[in-house]
């Protein structure tokens, strides 16, 4: 499907799980929440970014901005959708970053808090991992070609802006959530959350340009419901 950038293959990924969830604990007779995040309007055509070092790896393939992906349907991809006020607990497990292409893949990931990220080094070249966190310790770690896998343990619940300090270019997201009911939209904006507890919630939509939106949603045991969003630039 023809998308407004060429990006990288698994740019777009789901952060755990199979299709597009994330870890859910397991819940008798649970119901399934699936939807669509799309954009309000036409979308601008991300910015190619110039590649200015190590041109012999990440000058490979075109580079463009990521913060706002949006397909031909005008679902936006990498948007992080939450259940805020469901009872559960999220089981940590080991994430994968990779640093891929001169790219990070996934764009966003999304995981349990306490969870451990392998930060990979696909490209054999120098990169540099820069962490902006507020709640959790922040680290700036250089990463050399010879060091293929850094373990970070990622302990409290908070959004988080991760930066490459040796390619400027290189910037992508931690959701580091308190809940096991999560998902990552595909690139096509879609999302599932499944298992969730019959109940009413409050469900909540991340993206990194163009912030949150919420909304109310009713689970019924073993029922499917559905959630979409629409998502307009700020103002």
């Amino acid at each position: 499907m023809k998308k407004f950038a060429v990006l990288a293959a698994g740019c777009a990924a789901i952060a755990i799980g199979i299709g597009v969830a994330g870890y859910q604990a397991a819940a008798d007779n649970g119901g399934t929440i699936s939807g669509t995040v799309k954009f309000d309007g036409t979308a601008p055509a991300p910015k190619k970014v110039e590649v200015t070092k190590d041109k012999e790896v990440c000058g490979l393939k075109p580079h463009f901005e990521e913060a706002l992906i949006v397909g031909s349907n005008g679902g936006i991809a990498n948007a992080v959708v939450v259940l805020k006020d469901a009872k559960g607990t999220a089981k940590p497990a080991d994430v994968n970053f990779d640093q891929k292409g001169c790219d990070y893949v996934p764009h966003v990931l999304a995981f349990p808090a306490g969870s451990t990220v392998n930060i990979i080094n696909s490209d054999g070249i120098l990169h540099n991992i820069h962490t902006y966190s507020k709640v959790n310790p922040p680290f700036n770690m250089a990463q050399p070609k010879f060091k293929k896998v850094i373990k970070q343990t990622v302990e409290k619940p908070e959004i988080i802006k991760v930066n490459c300090d040796a390619h400027g270019w290189m910037q992508g997201w931690w959701y580091v959530t308190d809940t096991p009911y999560y998902a990552v939209t595909d690139d096509n904006g879609n999302f599932e959350i499944k298992d969730v507890p019959p109940g009413s919630y409050t469900i909540e939509v991340w993206q990194e340009k163009l912030g949150t939106q919420d909304q109310k949603v009713d689970v019924k045991a073993g029922a499917a419901a559905t959630s979409n969003f629409t998502l307009k630039p700020k103002a």
